[in-house]
């Protein structure tokens, strides 16, 4: 007879160790009614399941027993398989994929829609960002201190936060449930195989990890304590292309238009803390208090060269400086013809080196209450908050041969592209620091002056981009609930208030050299500063100088002058959400012969207030000194609605372990954050503006405002009507077989587009005189390009999920077994009003994974895969803004083995393994939308290997 895991029959407890293989079974440890009861010992003998085995036991446990629909994870899932972050875990999850950023999974797309559509919650509680928006990246977000991630895929009234895709829940230990002392300590190694990059890298790093547990006070006081550090480095190998020139025919075949490559080096550190104090004076009344804390530091150099080439091209021989170019061969296979090779002459390239440094503090505090009545009555009490102090800053630097166009060496360079991207072949030495010097090769940003009067003079030496952002986020709820008997098992009713405020402040400025006085300076590396080569012979690029440019202004070589233009105004803003949130729900459990029927229905309402100060910002002509006279106004902008959410959940389950689900729902995402902003940038645009009409032999003028430039502080929620129907075959307690449907359609999306704009009394450069020397007319209705609210379209899919135990079916397979899934998503959404319907961010077709694993006599060993099907995914454009881009489809295998000493053994408590991860070292890859050929972006992060060992004492 197969038996539940029990505590007290010696699982291991550090599934949240770093480098744990020694196990927390996560049956017992689950803190919710999903978790199997242990049976009484029997006679016949206990079979204790432990390992990954109790953990895919818990998960199934966990989907047959909750009436919505759910995917689960233990925290021995998690910590047998050690990650950068949860999300490489929960991607693993059918219907789950995610996008990889700088080599690790930071970011979960849930049935087909990006990570924006989703909220992440821990231990029910809604949490601020590391990014820009509302959505979780989960790499703030250690492995070894989380318990149990669920995953909601249909909602129901009493969890507020949801998302409009799923809900992601992480559950924390409760010591208390746990019921014993532990004590656990882990270890790894992690190696890097693409080597040391850059000057100063690392291929080399480590993590470590605790976990303590235990109880007090004849039980009735619980402490669990959890901590993790890592120091880990990231290498990435990285081609960028600006775009593609040509007109694709014969006469003028696609060229590469630019290059920005780069050689990228990261250096992941991060301490996470994790605490849980568990009281129960009495068996009615339960008092926790959870607390998390990260400190997470991204620290990245990115060195590289930046070629303009076929946008650049000049053929015409009375300029003898511009850039030529040569064809040597072509492909006029796909839609256009396309120049595989060819020759660049008198090409400036612009060496950079680059810093994204990304500092992040994550705390969170929770403090719940409840009391179990014996009559029937149960009161919930919950106070948190969440707070994110994030600083990014992104410093560009350039060298080349000379400052401005046409000065210095030029470079004659040979070029092969396909569908792995551009390989290059230069004539000049970019390693020789007596060739390149610091300067601004091309002149880019010309002479710019400050309103303090600093100067800038012959094109900037850089650009200093620092990203100040706080988030912070308070909760408080108050649920009551009265248990019930017959149809009805309970009903329960709550409030709950969140106040939420975001702000960004920008701190940007033009990098000068502090020599360059007479705008034709350019200064040679001082030796102090010199960090050898970096190689970018993956390229055919060689070697390239290597600094760290944060040293030279420390060091007084460079100075900032800020940057005083009116679209740094505009990127600030402060965002703020009060939202009153008030839900009652009935829970169902009937018999109907011998089957049950269980759920939920209810309604949640939502009153929300939005509130956003921001500014609008205008050129308006130029100062005394030279700088630009940028008049600003202060906007502040507010409003409130309802969203009124109804939602039933049923589940039918036979006395076959069949379970048939079905659900209706009204479904919300509230805006990006970062589009509530009331920011404004506008100007005038004279001549030709489209919308007026001059009187004759008169010129007029209308204001218009940039693309992108404003936000929306009326935007409403994504909305969408929701269904789900899914059929579920169950296998005891350790296997299952689904079929999962689901059906969305979209009432609402949110999309940019030019609008009407009423400009009057809002302040304007005077556009000055006409030929006639009449003032020039100004028609103050102008556009303005913001996001605003649309209809949607319909998404729907199949996902396909099972787990199967072989030895279940025969015998002589115990200990083999399979786990995944794979789904199928159809979108007809159209972003943009009055196009075709088209694929939406982070939207694949065909998303697949699966895990085959082997798991006896304290051996275990796993090969998982996880296959997502070609989306539109999100890198990081120029000031850090949000760039989408049509990724190729990826395969991510990883594989691990591993060896748990048994019981009666010397080394009893001691487990070790060894992991490799990205082992066909998949890159990412984006593609120009006409044809593959046109690469832009093509990452390769090679694979890494990792050997550790965790001891329960």
């Amino acid at each position: 007879m197969i038996k539940p895991t029990n505590l007290s029959r010696g699982a291991s407890v550090l599934a949240l160790g770093l480098a744990s293989i020694a196990f927390i079974p996560a049956a017992a440890m689950a803190q919710d009614e999903t978790a199997a009861p242990a049976d009484e010992a029997s006679g016949e003998g206990d079979i204790v399941v432990t390992g990954y085995s109790a953990s895919l036991q818990s998960a199934v446990n966990a989907k047959k027993t909750r009436d919505q629909v759910v995917e689960s994870i233990s925290a021995e899932d998690i910590g047998k398989l050690p990650d950068a972050s949860i999300a490489e875990s929960i991607a693993r999850l059918p219907g789950l994929t995610s996008q990889r950023v700088s080599g690790r999974s930071n970011s979960i797309s849930i049935r087909g829609f990006a990570p924006d559509f989703s909220t992440t919650l821990l231990n029910g509680r809604e949490q601020t960002s590391t990014g820009d928006n509302r959505a979780v990246e989960y790499d703030q977000y250690p492995s070894e201190v989380v318990n149990q991630v669920l995953v909601y895929k249909t909602p129901m009234a009493s969890i507020v936060g949801q998302g409009l895709s799923g809900t992601v829940d992480l559950r924390t230990i409760r010591p208390l449930d746990y019921g014993k002392r532990a004590i656990s300590i882990g270890a790894r190694g992690t190696w890097a195989d693409l080597g040391k990059l850059n000057a100063g890298s690392k291929k080399y790093g480590y993590r470590v990890s605790g976990v303590f547990v235990d109880q007090f006070a004849n039980d009735t006081l619980g402490v669990a304590l959890s901590a993790s550090y890592v120091d880990e480095p990231y290498q990435i190998q990285e081609f960028n292309a600006w775009g593609y020139a040509g007109g694709g025919t014969a006469a003028s075949p696609v060229v590469i238009g630019g290059s920005k490559s780069y050689a990228t080096s990261t250096q992941l550190t991060r301490l996470g803390l994790q605490g849980t104090v568990q009281w129960r004076p009495t068996p009615n009344f339960t008092s926790t208090f959870d607390a998390f804390y990260s400190d997470f530091k991204d620290d990245q150099i990115k060195r590289g060269i930046e070629l303009p080439l076929g946008f650049d091209v000049n053929n015409d021989p009375a300029s003898p400086n511009a850039t030529k170019l040569t064809i040597t061969d072509i492909d006029s296979s796909g839609q256009f013809v396309f120049a595989r090779a060819g020759r660049f002459s008198n090409v400036e390239g612009v060496v950079r080196n680059d810093v994204f440094e990304r500092n992040a503090k994550l705390y969170s505090f929770g403090w719940n209450n409840r009391w179990e009545g014996d009559d029937g009555w149960n009161v919930t009490a919950d106070i948190s908050m969440s707070k994110t102090d994030r600083n990014e800053l992104i410093f560009e630097s350039n060298a080349g041969t000379g400052r401005g166009a046409d000065v210095g060496a030029t470079d004659t360079i040979g070029f092969t592209s396909d569908r792995n991207g551009t390989i290059f072949s230069p004539t000049l030495n970019y390693g020789d620091y007596n060739l390149i010097q610091l300067t601004s090769p091309l002149g880019w940003g010309g002479d710019q002056t400050g309103v303090d009067g600093r100067r800038i003079r012959g094109g900037q030496d850089g650009y200093y981009n620092n990203r100040i952002i706080k988030d912070e986020l308070w909760q408080y709820r108050v649920e009551i609930e009265r248990e019930l008997e017959g149809f009805l098992r309970s009903v329960q009713f709550g409030v709950n208030y969140t106040d939420r405020k975001k702000s960004l402040t920008p701190d940007e400025a033009f990098v000068g050299l502090v020599a360059n006085i007479d705008g034709l300076t350019s200064v040679p590396i001082p030796d102090q500063y010199r960090l050898g080569t970096t190689n970018l012979s993956y390229l055919g690029l060689g070697p390239v100088v290597s600094y760290d440019p944060r040293d030279l202004l420390a060091g007084g070589i460079y100075q900032l002058v800020p940057n005083p233009y009116g679209d740094v105004v505009v990127k600030a803003y402060d965002v703020s959400e009060k939202l009153m949130t008030t839900y009652l729900q009935a829970n169902i459990d009937h018999e109907m012969g011998s089957s049950v029927l269980t759920g939920n229905f209810g309604v949640q309402a939502i009153f929300t207030d939005q509130n956003s100060n921001g500014a609008t910002a205008s050129f308006a002509g130029t100062n005394p000194n030279g700088s630009p006279n940028i008049v600003g106004i202060p906007r502040r902008e507010s409003t409130d609605y309802i969203d009124v959410l109804p939602s039933l959940n049923l589940s039918l389950r036979t006395a076959s372990d069949f379970v048939i689900r079905a659900s209706v729902a009204r479904e919300i995402i509230r805006p990006r954050l970062d589009d509530l902003k009331a920011t404004l940038s506008y100007g005038t645009t004279v001549g030709d503006p489209g919308n007026m009409v001059c009187p004759t032999g008169r010129t007029c003028a209308v204001v218009r405002a940039g693309a992108g430039s404003a936000g929306n502080p009326d935007l409403r929620p994504w909305r969408a009507n929701a269904a789900d129907l899914t059929f579920e075959k169950y296998f005891g307690s350790r296997g299952y077989l689904a079929v999962q449907l689901f059906y969305k359609d979209l009432k609402s999306y949110i999309y940019n587009q030019e609008t009407p704009f009423d400009f009057t009394g809002y302040p304007i450069q005077a556009p000055g005189n006409d030929g006639n020397g009449l003032p020039i007319i100004v028609n103050y209705m102008g556009t303005v390009n913001a996001p605003i609210n649309g209809k949607g379209g319909k998404l729907y899919g199949v996902e396909l999920a099972g787990t199967l135990p072989f030895g279940e079916i025969v015998s002589a397979l115990d200990g083999f077994g399979v786990t995944g899934g794979a789904s199928y998503t159809k979108t007809k959404i159209a972003p943009t009003p009055g196009a075709p319907a088209e694929d939406i961010p982070g939207y694949s077709k065909w998303v697949a994974n699966g895990t085959a694993y082997f798991e006896k006599w304290g051996f275990n060993s796993r090969v998982s895969a996880r296959y997502r099907s070609s989306f539109i995914g999100e890198v990081s454009g120029f000031g850090g803004a949000r760039v989408r881009r049509r990724a190729r489809p990826e395969m991510i295998i990883d594989a691990q083995i591993g060896y748990d000493f048994q019981p009666g053994s010397a080394l009893e408590g001691l487990s070790i393994f060894v992991q490799g991860q990205n082992l066909t070292d998949e890159p990412f890859v984006t593609d120009d939308p006409r044809d593959a050929r046109a690469v832009i972006d093509y990452q390769t992060y090679g694979r890494r290997f990792l050997a550790g060992a965790s001891f329960k004492f």
